[in-house]
């Protein structure tokens, strides 16, 4: 039996990466106990402490909430793989993408469009996946020659459809709004469409978006999605390998941090309506970075 600690099963992500990660475990006749730990660390303690403690022989965890010494001390208990972007995670097995350089891409895409005014949209606490995401879109503009604007950085959190479009509706009281925006996941995205066309601006002629995460509803939403799609399938299928390799091979042996792949998956909400050939809300073939 293993343990999965995602954040929230209701995010769409963590949904896919978790169902992801069943079937890789089913194929070995592994269990899968799955907890919801709502990001906070009080919520990581049925992994290390609940009823089922003595039965789980590893664990796979987003770490959302833990210091380093916090997952130290889950490593020193069993087998652990973490699912985290923050590179300060060095004491267990890592498997992530690599956020900066995704969001890097999705921010220089933006500005190869001839968008002036990009703003930032879930802006986090150290350690959340927002402000790994935001280093990324904070180096695209300085690579560009340009001095990312304080007044266009908007935090969020939790990473929401309904902060998304908060966000969005304080970012159009600025002096000089933006003319695209670069959220830290889909449903921030969502949301920010939301508020943009109830206000009457046009997604991408007025404002162009970007998100991060390619959920589902990024395909289908209208317009469709612009959004950095991660390789779930990849990241499940290693990180149920590294926590196979620890639990036959013991704990022995310095950290692996593995970085999957990714790509940039460009739709209708950043370069207008294509002539479709796929499926509703794909703007024509996938382009990707």
């Amino acid at each position: 039996m293993i343990a999965l600690a995602i954040p929230a099963l209701d995010e769409p992500y963590f949904a896919e990466i978790a169902g992801l990660i069943v079937e890789a475990a089913d194929r070995r006749g592994w269990t899968v106990l799955i907890d919801q730990t709502g990001g906070d660390r009080s919520g990581q303690k049925p992994v290390t402490s609940g009823s089922h403690s003595h039965r789980i022989d590893g664990s796979i965890t987003s770490p959302l909430a833990l210091t380093g010494e916090g997952i130290a001390d889950l490593a020193q208990q069993r087998p652990v793989v973490l699912l985290s972007e923050d590179s300060a995670h060095v004491s267990a097995d890592r498997v992530a993408v690599d956020s900066v350089r995704a969001a890097h891409e999705a921010t220089l895409h933006l500005i190869e469009l001839g968008r002036q005014r990009i703003a930032f949209i879930g802006a986090q606490a150290p350690g959340g996946a927002g402000t790994v995401r935001l280093s990324g879109y904070r180096s695209a503009l300085i690579e560009a020659g340009r001095r990312p604007d304080q007044a266009l950085i908007v935090r969020a959190s939790p990473l929401r459809r309904a902060e998304g479009a908060a966000a969005m509706a304080r970012l159009l009281t600025v002096k000089e709004p933006p003319d695209a925006v670069f959220c830290a996941n889909d449903l921030l995205a969502l949301g920010t469409i939301r508020t943009l066309l109830s206000s009457g601006l046009r997604v991408p002629e007025d404002v162009a978006v970007a998100g991060f995460d390619d959920i589902e509803d990024a395909r289908f939403t209208s317009p469709s999605l612009t959004t950095v799609s991660p390789d779930k399938r990849e990241i499940a299928e290693v990180s149920v390998d590294l926590l196979c390799r620890r639990i036959r091979e013991g704990a022995d042996g310095p950290p692996v941090n593995v970085v999957a792949g990714h790509r940039l998956q460009v739709r209708e909400s950043t370069v207008g309506v294509a002539v479709t050939s796929g499926p509703p809300g794909e703007a024509g073939p996938a382009q990707s970075r």
